[in-house]
């Protein structure tokens, strides 16, 4: 009987069945990272600089990095952590350690090896114990070597409702509002890494129906969310945000993302996606909600079409939550605030009080002695109400519009996060850092 024929006995089925195993994962403490760091440097093993480099992203994600800067120095190079927006040193490494981490990188991202001055970009993946974390990689020369910057992409990221973003029943609603509208564009603002693309995300999510074509451009895509059509911004294959957004409107597009309006050219073809009848959502650069109007005017998009177009602009920045395991309290009185706020903010924090009772930060192992642990928004959310469309027509301030909205119940951003402060969900000491510095 030939062998494919035979039958085959229980055990031998359940070999060729069985599932691979996945391999435990554990995450490393500092002191086992500064052994391999050791190891590396004293070429123990010839796995020695991967087991390291591994060691060294999974340090990161338990810590609840954001991004990894890898810099070489004159005598010692370093990997920095960004965690909750600070940057701060966490292992020194020799510089042939480093040099060997950038080359393993390189080789990990299908990067050149052997291109050491001109900037080369790369993703990958790693495993962690909970599932797989998506790593976009940056390499460029620097005066000391070659630096690499790690943005560590985690799914749990984009899967945020508003509310865990920090919006409050009113905001939400206003943005809820928008949304419900069949055509018309929300634009998310604020400086780099205020969260504006994970606002944007979780609104995607929001719409994320099988009745609805939603199709993004972005650069890069940062997030991948099932059953949205999502496209990146390729230089070399010359699809910029301009071509690609024109790209998108012959997709029969229902609703669409471009991850950020820089130019005139995008600007004007995004308005009249909005204007013929699509949903449009985007990001820009600006200090609060009411700057969106005239930064649109400034990229030469005429008025009755921001009027016409413009549904929601919010404006955001993020703020690091206080540790529960550690918080302590304090008691701030009018005149001591006189010494480091404004009279509007100092008026948000007291109305009328003549003394409150905030949170402290002191720090301990949970958060690596920070006192701060995650992070919260704080929202300025502009409803382009009738009035507010009659203004853009002519050309009002940005201070007008934003007084206006503020009569309309638009919460700004200081008032927002001088209740999050009296909320204890953060400190004043943070707030000023976010508002002010």
């Amino acid at each position: 009987m030939p062998t494919f024929m035979r039958k085959k006995s229980s055990e031998s089925l359940k070999k060729e069945t069985a599932k691979p195993v996945r391999k435990k994962l554990v995450y490393p403490n500092k002191k086992e990272v500064e052994d391999l760091i050791k190891q590396a440097e004293q070429g123990i093993s010839k796995t020695a600089s991967t087991d390291l480099f591994q060691a060294i992203m999974m340090y990161a994600h338990a810590a609840r990095s954001s991004d990894v800067h890898l810099e070489p120095g004159e005598k010692t190079a370093v990997a920095r952590l960004r965690i909750d927006g600070i940057l701060r040193d966490e292992f020194f490494i020799p510089n042939q350690v480093h040099h060997q981490l950038i080359s393993l990188l390189k080789i990990l991202t299908h990067m050149r090896t052997d291109e050491h001055r001109a900037p080369q970009d790369g993703r990958y993946r790693f495993q962690v114990p909970n599932g797989d974390v998506d790593v976009r990689v940056s390499v460029m020369a620097v005066s000391d070597g070659e630096k690499s910057v790690l943005r560590l992409l985690s799914s749990e990221s984009h899967k945020l409702t508003l509310e865990d973003l920090g919006f409050g029943k009113t905001d939400y609603e206003r943005v809820s509002r928008a949304i419900l509208k069949p055509w018309g564009m929300i634009l998310s603002t604020g400086p780099t890494g205020s969260g504006k693309t994970t606002t944007i995300y979780a609104i995607l999510e929001m719409l994320n129906k099988r009745t609805v074509n939603i199709s993004t451009i972005e650069d890069p895509v940062e997030f991948y969310i099932s059953g949205v059509n999502q496209s990146q911004v390729d230089h070399a294959a010359k699809v910029t945000f301009a071509n690609g957004l024109r790209t998108l409107l012959r997709q029969d597009p229902d609703i669409i993302m471009v991850g950020e309006i820089r130019d005139e050219e995008t600007a004007k073809i995004a308005v009249n996606a909005a204007l013929t009848g699509h949903k449009m959502l985007s990001t820009l650069h600006t200090n609060n909600a009411a700057t969106t109007i005239p930064r649109l005017l400034d990229m030469n998009v005429e008025p009755f079409l921001v009027s016409s177009t413009l549904i929601l602009s919010i404006a955001q920045r993020l703020m690091r939550r206080v540790c529960p395991e550690c918080v302590g309290e304090k008691t701030l009185t009018r005149d001591e605030a006189k010494q480091i706020l404004e009279e509007g903010a100092i008026e948000e924090l007291f109305q009328k009080k003549n003394s409150i009772t905030l949170a402290q930060a002191k720090g301990c192992n949970a958060c690596n002695d920070t006192g701060y642990k995650g992070r919260i928004g704080i929202f300025e959310v502009l409803e382009v109400s009738e009035e507010i469309q009659k203004m853009i027509i002519r050309r009002a301030t940005s201070s007008e519009i934003e007084k206006q909205a503020i009569n309309e119940g638009m919460t700004t951003l200081m008032r927002d996060g001088a209740q999050k402060v009296l909320g204890k969900e953060t400190t004043l000491e943070e707030l000023i850092r976010v508002m002010y510095e």
